[in-house]
């Protein structure tokens, strides 16, 4: 719930601070308490108003700062992201289901009502949404930071950069930049493994292909993508069926527009066109 006239009064002439939870594993909320000494310094500049995976104490908003982690899934989601987005000065999303709909959002590509009526006894109490859907879909974002789970030092990052009213440096390059610098061999062409790497964005430390995986695309889609020609090529090279592209483009960031376009022509009989 957002906080009311009832919650405990503003105590500081810091800026506050709120973290938001919507549909979500919470992970990203666990990569801010992860920051620990970086917390203390945060706790130093800023007044964190409302974070209920921390603490049950609450300031009533506006807010200077709100970070939201979790998808919109139901009618309530809607009316409430509404409520915080009135209350926020600066919005940032933080984490793949705020971003792009998460793990939650391959309901978008299925039946949502056949899906409830196998899993629930009383699928009729069950109150859902047929899609899952980024908080952008709903209301203005300011900054959207990426990750299943996010990066805590891009997390770092942008709250100096509001802190310090500049735009933050978060970087926009691939994950095969970070495998580069991180001196792997690529395991698209040593070993053949489909790869999410050309097309996915930096902040993982190339973790997957680090332990001679192929990267998962957990943190979404970089910029100027080109999924139909990392899927031509996957066909081409590696002999990838269409059950494996699908299910790489659809994992942690189903619902980014560049990954769902394209699962949806992969699934046609044409595929290529």
């Amino acid at each position: 719930m957002v906080p009311d006239s009832r919650a405990v009064k503003k105590t500081s002439g810091k800026r506050k601070l709120a973290v938001w939870k919507f549909a979500s594993c919470d992970g990203c909320q666990l990569s801010l308490l992860d920051c620990e000494d970086e917390l203390l310094a945060l706790a130093g500049e800023m007044e964190i108003a409302y974070f209920m995976e921390a603490s049950s104490h609450q300031v009533e908003g506006p807010y200077d700062l709100s970070l939201v982690e979790g998808s919109i899934t139901t009618a309530r989601d809607k009316r409430r992201i509404q409520q915080v987005r009135a209350q926020s000065r600066v919005l940032v999303t933080i984490g793949a289901c705020a971003t792009a709909g998460g793990i939650q959002a391959l309901r978008n590509f299925s039946d949502v009502e056949e899906f409830t009526s196998v899993v629930y006894a009383h699928p009729e109490y069950i109150a859902t949404l047929k899609t899952s859907t980024p908080v952008s879909a709903h209301v203005a974002v300011d900054f959207e930071l990426q990750g299943c789970p996010i990066n805590k030092h891009q997390l770092l990052e942008v709250i100096s950069a509001f802190l310090h009213r500049r735009p933050p440096q978060v970087p926009a390059h691939s994950v095969c930049v970070e495998c580069k610098i991180r001196g792997n061999v690529c395991v698209w062409v040593a070993d053949g493994i489909p790869c999410m790497g050309p097309v996915t964005h930096a902040g993982c430390g190339a973790l997957c292909p680090g332990y001679s995986r192929g990267c998962y695309g957990c943190y979404g889609p970089k910029e100027n993508t080109n999924t139909a020609s990392l899927c031509h090529w996957w066909k081409k090279e590696l002999g990838a069926d269409q059950a494996t592209i699908v299910e790489n483009l659809r994992n942690y960031n189903a619902a980014a527009p560049v990954f769902a376009r394209e699962s949806r022509r992969q699934e046609r009989p044409d595929g290529e066109k």
